[in-house]
């Protein structure tokens, strides 16, 4: 009768060990000033390192703080800002970094196997902030919300396929 009892406690040490540990590797990580541009570089950075989880958590940071705001930018425009005019583009700073951390979101939890939770990603970016725009460093902007609707119809038929 005395393991049944002890076996709850070990558990919830195990619970609480495991639960401790990811939050303390979520404080080891540097998430610098905070500011969208930052935090969108890291999950970059993460994500390009293969360091999924934490690519995963620069991305979630960056949408709690800044999605009220980009949300805000998206309503305020009829159609995406034209990608030739980069002032404008990058005006609407948190409206391309959050659909961006989306994109980063969609992507990482992709490569840690959570395919629901990507595709949730996904849809929340084409849901919130479909102008968004992401600048690539070979010189344009691109849409995460297209490369979002093609990974969504790619993972939704390959569960199909799965079934």
């Amino acid at each position: 009768m005395k393991n049944l009892f002890v076996l709850p406690l070990v558990f919830a040490f195990l619970v609480s060990s495991v639960a401790q540990g990811d939050e303390a590797s979520a404080k080891k990580l540097d998430f610098g000033d905070y500011s969208s541009a930052t935090l969108t570089t890291k999950g970059w950075d993460a994500y390009n390192a293969k360091k999924y989880d934490d690519a995963v958590t620069f991305a979630k940071e960056c949408v709690t703080r800044y999605a009220k705001e980009a949300i805000v930018m998206q309503k305020e425009l009829k159609e995406p800002v034209a990608g030739s005019d980069k002032d404008a583009v990058l005006s609407k700073w948190a409206l391309n970094d959050v659909g961006t951390c989306y994109f980063i979101l969609g992507q990482s939890l992709e490569k840690l196997g959570k395919t629901d939770e990507a595709i949730k990603a996904y849809k929340q970016l084409l849901k919130d902030v479909p102008f968004a725009q992401c600048w690539d460093p070979q010189g344009w902007f691109w849409k995460p919300a297209d490369a979002a609707k093609k990974q969504i119809k790619v993972l939704e038929f390959a569960k199909l396929e799965d079934e």
